[in-house]
């Protein structure tokens, strides 16, 4: 009796796995034929906000060329920011110091399935810690995975380092919950200010997060496919720059530990400094630890300048594609597309349903408007005001439009440029896999929201 129990459990778990994985081949292969280069999708979204605009608001074509042009250039710091992300972090990782952690963390994994797990699970718990932090570790854990377990599918480990960036919004670098605690930003007016015992570490907030946490890795292993995509090794691995024996003093210099070593102290003194005075990572904080950090690690300014070289080539994706985003959300924003969006969900929300469809929406304007930041002002001064005469829980109405934000993106190559140019892959290569990962968190999100 015991036996039979146990060969049902077991068929069953075969079928389970067999329909992740044929739904998941499904998905793989619907992108890989339509997806577009990230670049013709910032451009196919460009226009589809051009024409709705025009559709939906009160704007003229002319009009709508003037608000993607005013809004192209808004995002050039941000830009910048993300490829510091990029570049800072790609040379942190391959200081020797750092190669030997990542190697340590690899070296847990025996099997590709312990290898997809470790890298799900590790890079949502660095998301949640600072999304910045998240994005740059899970890729190169998955890199590292794949330069040492055989059998492992490149795609989906690195789809496995992007998957957690789902939780990047719920956690200790969530703009929106953070912006709700701050007395200078705009809500503090509307609300008297929400502490992040509300939003962060509210009890349906952590079991959201903690949930997908744990399941992720699970999702990513059911997801496993049958004909693994390899990548050669030696092709992951960075060749190291011989440098020459320093014959001038400017040679000498440059490959001298002492100008590190000064460089980092004073890096040092003003960490001190500024998580003393009771400051918290944002994104300029994260570029500024990863840049020194592998300033000293490399110990020599020379080495590190080789390994910045290397990393820069892996960022044209970023300088390209983030501007025509900026003119996206400036054609989202004043044309008041992205009002009307949320503004319909509302309509028919009540109080129960309210943070659902809130979530749903911002999930939507997601695709247009990629940045945490960018949502909470188009979407914030509309989703407020309604959840307060609904009677809707204010806080968890904010927290839908951070969850939306973050849950849409495992479709929305922007955030994927990074990992992606340091994995050396396409969006079409992991986006298969990341549809499998939306559905299942849209759904437990979804109940998380409705009835925790």
């Amino acid at each position: 009796m015991t036996a039979g129990k146990t060969a049902l459990q077991t068929d069953k778990k075969k079928e389970v796995k067999f329909m992740f994985q044929k739904m998941t081949r499904f998905f793989v292969n619907l992108v890989q034929k339509y997806l577009p280069d990230p670049f013709l999708f910032a451009a196919i979204l460009t226009f589809i906000v051009f024409i709705g605009g025009i559709l939906l608001t009160a704007n003229s074509a002319y009009q709508m060329v003037q608000h993607w042009g005013n809004g192209f250039w808004n995002l050039l710091a941000f830009s910048m920011q993300m490829v510091l992300v990029l570049v800072t972090g790609h040379a942190l990782a391959n200081s020797p110091p750092v190669k030997k952690v990542l190697e340590a963390i690899a070296s847990l994994a025996k099997t590709p399935a312990s290898a997809i797990m470790i890298t799900c699970f590790v890079a949502a718990i660095a998301s949640w810690i600072n999304w910045g932090f998240g994005l740059v570790v899970g890729a190169l854990l998955g890199r590292e995975m794949a330069r040492k377990v055989k059998g492992l599918d490149y795609r989906l480990i690195i789809a496995c380092a992007y998957m957690g960036f789902l939780v990047w919004h719920a956690g200790l670098a969530g703009s929106i919950p953070l912006a709700l605690a701050t007395a200078s930003d705009w809500s503090y007016a509307l609300t008297g200010g929400i502490n992040v015992s509300q939003t962060i570490f509210a009890p349906f907030n952590l079991i959201i997060a903690a949930v997908l946490i744990l399941t992720l890795p699970i999702l990513a292993r059911l997801m496993m496919p049958k004909e693994v995509v390899e990548v050669d090794p030696a092709l992951l691995e960075e060749k190291e720059v011989v440098i020459p024996k320093a014959s001038t003093p400017a040679e000498r210099v440059e490959n001298s530990p002492v100008i590190s070593l000064l460089l980092a102290l004073g890096a040092l003194i003003y960490l001190i400094y500024y998580f003393g005075r009771g400051s918290t990572l944002n994104l300029n904080i994260v570029n500024f630890i990863f840049m020194f950090s592998g300033v000293l690690l490399h110990w020599t300014p020379r080495r590190y300048i080789n390994a910045l070289y290397t990393a820069v080539k892996s960022s044209g994706g970023i300088i390209l594609q983030f501007p025509f985003y900026a003119g996206i959300m400036g054609m989202m924003v004043s044309s008041g597309l992205a009002a009307v969006i949320s503004q319909w969900f509302v309509s028919f929300s009540t109080a129960f349903t309210f943070p659902f469809f809130t979530f749903i929406s911002a999930g939507i304007v997601n695709f247009f408007v990629p940045s945490g930041g960018g949502q909470w002002a188009v979407q914030g001064p509309i989703i407020l005001p309604a959840s307060a005469a609904l009677g809707a829980d204010t806080a968890r109405a904010a927290m839908a439009i951070a969850w939306g934000d973050a849950w849409t993106n495992m479709v929305q190559p922007f955030w994927a440029l990074p990992a992606l140019g340091i994995a050396g892959l396409n969006a079409r290569d992991i986006m298969g896999y990341c549809i499998m990962a939306m559905l299942f968190s849209g759904v437990i999100i979804s109940l998380g929201l409705l009835f925790i």
